[in-house]
């Protein structure tokens, strides 16, 4: 799998504990390093912020997508390569999406898990076929983890869409793992519901 950018979902906050902040530092500083554009939410704050700023330290292109409300509320980084102000939320993902050849989510709480899952759902639906790699930090995932093995005990997921994702606790091991994705193809249940 090819990588030239990878959007980046994370945190307005810095959380509670200090690895949090120093993974986003490394990831952004890893991204710069390996010649990776990293596409985020255009957030100064947060470890959204802390990423970008290091990915610019480390002399990497950083592009930004905000919805119009919030860069009003100046939480809009300023020092980008690139930023796109867009009407609505959806718009936002989208052209995240659309910018990106891979996602990678690190801790953060309800935007992040919202952008994850979404992501998640498009390629469980073959709507992309890129990778979707979790930093695993300080075992912040552990318990999403565990809920998405309950679904598919409980029969709402198949096994197979565990391998949508890739999960690691090191950068390395994340983009080697999203670099040796290949892509599966969509649930014949769609299809079949739709000939009913």
């Amino acid at each position: 799998m090819k990588l030239e950018s990878l959007c980046l979902f994370c945190g307005s906050n810095r959380g509670s504990r200090p690895e949090y902040v120093e993974a986003a530092r490394q990831f952004g500083a890893a991204l710069a390093e390996q010649g990776l554009t990293l596409v985020y939410g255009a957030g100064k704050i947060g470890l959204m912020g802390v990423a970008a700023d290091a990915a610019l330290a480390a002399g990497g292109r950083v592009v930004g997508v905000i919805p119009e409300f919030l860069q009003a509320k100046e939480v809009a980084h300023h020092g980008l390569d690139e930023i796109h102000i867009t009407r609505t939320m959806h718009e936002r993902k989208a052209m995240m999406a659309e910018r990106a050849d891979g996602f990678v989510a690190l801790p953060g709480g309800l935007g992040t898990f919202d952008e994850l899952f979404e992501i998640l759902t498009w390629g469980q639906l073959s709507v992309h076929s890129k990778p979707v790699g979790l930093l695993n930090v300080a075992g912040f995932f552990d318990p999403l983890l565990a809920m998405v093995r309950h679904a598919v005990q409980e029969g709402f997921m198949r096994e197979e869409n565990l391998s949508l994702f890739v999960v690691a606790d090191n950068i390395g091991d994340l983009l080697a793992g999203m670099r040796a994705y290949r892509p599966r193809q969509a649930d014949n249940k769609w299809l079949e519901l739709s000939r009913t």
